[in-house]
């Protein structure tokens, strides 16, 4: 059965793909109590990176805008793990916290990050609502764009 928020998201044209694993010695996430903290989620699509290097030098505003959203499944990917399957027990979405990595002149990371911001309202509402931070990096890890984590409160 498909949860109300994957039908939500569905709509919008967004499916949740099988969650990535860890790249590292790490969990993909961890849970204390009814919330559930997400490592950071790089954008990867298929296993691959699409668009690498730093905003406003290699790739632009809207590209990293596309690689911030691509993080937003990806963390929805292993918060539906964390929720064994039903996307519907997220109760919030409390916080986010993203790293664009940034060309020296470049100071619109959180015009990027909304686009993960956006996904998170579309797909939950106003539990979508979220605190949240965005920096910019002078470089990600394997040469990504962004990386986002998040917690989250469930049922």
């Amino acid at each position: 059965m498909t949860s109300k928020v994957e039908q939500r998201l569905q709509e919008i044209g967004v499916s949740i793909p099988d969650a990535p694993t860890p790249a590292a010695n790490y969990l993909p996430f961890t849970r204390t109590g009814n919330l559930v903290f997400v490592s950071g989620q790089v954008p990867f699509v298929d296993g691959k990176l699409t668009v690498t290097g730093t905003v406003a030098k290699d790739a632009s505003i809207e590209d990293a805008q596309g690689q911030a959203k691509v993080c937003a499944i990806n963390l929805l990917a292993q918060l539906k793990v964390a929720c064994d399957g039903d996307l519907d027990r997220v109760v919030q979405v409390v916080k986010l916290g993203a790293f664009v990595a940034s060309a020296d002149d470049f100071h619109s990371q959180p015009v990027v990050v909304n686009a993960a911001s956006d996904l998170m309202v579309a797909a939950f509402g106003d539990a979508g609502r979220h605190a949240r931070f965005a920096v910019g990096s002078n470089a990600l890890p394997l040469n990504c764009l962004v990386e986002i984590d998040g917690v989250f409160e469930i049922a």
